[in-house]
């Protein structure tokens, strides 16, 4: 009997709660808050943040092998990376490359972006992380979920669940953190620059635009051909006007589907025992100096293309150079408009923007390269 009762009392989550999951628990409930309360990427963060506090009650084996459902999910749809991939093609679908086909300098932009990248990375480093953790940081300042995930995976796994918070809670802060930097690097008068309107987009150019890219970033950086290709074969899709139910297939049901296992993927690593270090509050801290970075590397190479063509070019277009589609761009808009109601230049800032898609998936491909 003595023994039933003590079988019992051990069985109990309760008597095996740690002071580490209770505050997983509330950094998981914070997550939850965030998405319903202020709407801050909630596709993301809910499933993220809810599936945080799960995996942080006591012997519920849900993330034990061989069964356990967050542990099936993480290493067949997400260590595999399947997942990442699948969002890519669905991100393909739903972005419209005509911007910078239209004015294709504004892709120097969102290439001029990716030195948030590097100075995260620099910063890492220097902070004691290895080449192959630094680099996971690094991408954060591109701006994009699924690659940080994506290059995170192969690179540094035990850092998954802090890149992927850092990565979609600061994508959600990008109208906090970008109109400081932006501001105190142009003149009043600099985001008062009105830019000519774009040409039209012919659907042949839009068409040939997916099929040429993959080709040249396939050739030239291998590494970067899986996450380029899915993003440019769901954007043929997206353009070819031939198969509209699978790109809105696309585009919605599987997008959805995918998201919600991303979400609870990711969330199934931020146990305590893994995810309560000094390098997780680090990595946290250095999100913020890559999307600053990222910000001001735009703006500044904005600023040179605004000298260069006599002061058409509006320098805040280059802040939108970051990934965090169409967020930054829409950021950058509303401080255009702030200065001059009339002036509309947010077609203008989608360029970079998309651009910024490309070059981060290209920098995680060199990083891949080089590390992998």
């Amino acid at each position: 009997m003595v023994d039933a009762i003590t079988a019992y009392f051990t069985s109990i989550g309760l008597i095996h709660l740690t002071v580490g999951n209770l505050i997983m628990i509330l950094v998981g409930l914070t997550l939850v808050y965030l998405a319903v309360r202020y709407k801050m990427e909630p596709l993301l963060l809910l499933p993220i943040g809810i599936s945080a506090v799960l995996v942080n009650l006591p012997l519920t084996g849900i993330t034990d092998p061989p069964h356990g459902l967050f542990y099936i999910i993480k290493h067949y749809l997400i260590d595999t990376e399947i997942v990442p991939l699948l969002i890519f093609f669905g991100l393909g679908a739903m972005t419209d490359f005509g911007p910078m086909i239209a004015d294709p300098k504004t892709a120097l932009l969102g290439a001029a972006a990716q030195i948030g990248v590097f100075v995260a990375m620099l910063t890492a480093i220097l902070l004691g992380f290895n080449l192959h953790e630094a680099a996971s940081i690094g991408i954060i300042g591109g701006a994009d979920g699924p690659t940080t995930i994506y290059l995170t995976t192969k690179l540094a796994p035990h850092l998954l669940g802090a890149t992927a918070v850092a990565a979609y809670s600061y994508m959600s802060l990008v109208p906090l953190i970008q109109p400081p930097v932006i501001k105190a690097l142009t003149t009043p008068e600099e985001r008062k620059i009105r830019m000519e309107q774009l040409r039209p987009v012919s659907k042949r150019e839009k068409i040939l635009f997916p099929i040429a890219t993959m080709i040249i970033v396939g050739l030239l950086v291998p590494s970067a051909a899986p996450l380029i290709g899915m993003l440019m074969i769901g954007n043929l899709f997206r353009e070819s006007g031939v198969v509209e139910r699978l790109s809105k297939a696309a585009q919605e049901e599987l997008m959805n589907i995918v998201t919600i296992f991303l979400g609870l993927g990711v969330g199934s690593t931020m146990r305590a025992e893994y995810f309560l270090t000094p390098k997780t509050l680090m990595v946290l801290g250095l999100g913020v100096i890559a999307f600053a970075s990222a910000t001001a590397g735009g703006v500044l190479f904005g600023k040179l293309m605004m000298k260069l063509s006599g002061g058409r070019i509006n320098p805040m277009i280059g802040a939108a150079g970051v990934s965090a589609v169409p967020m930054s761009a829409r950021v950058v808009q509303k401080l255009a408009a702030e200065e001059d109601p009339g002036n509309f230049i947010l077609m203008h800032a989608m360029g970079p923007n998309v651009a910024g898609v490309i070059g981060t998936a290209i920098a995680a491909g060199v990083f891949l390269s080089v590390l992998g």
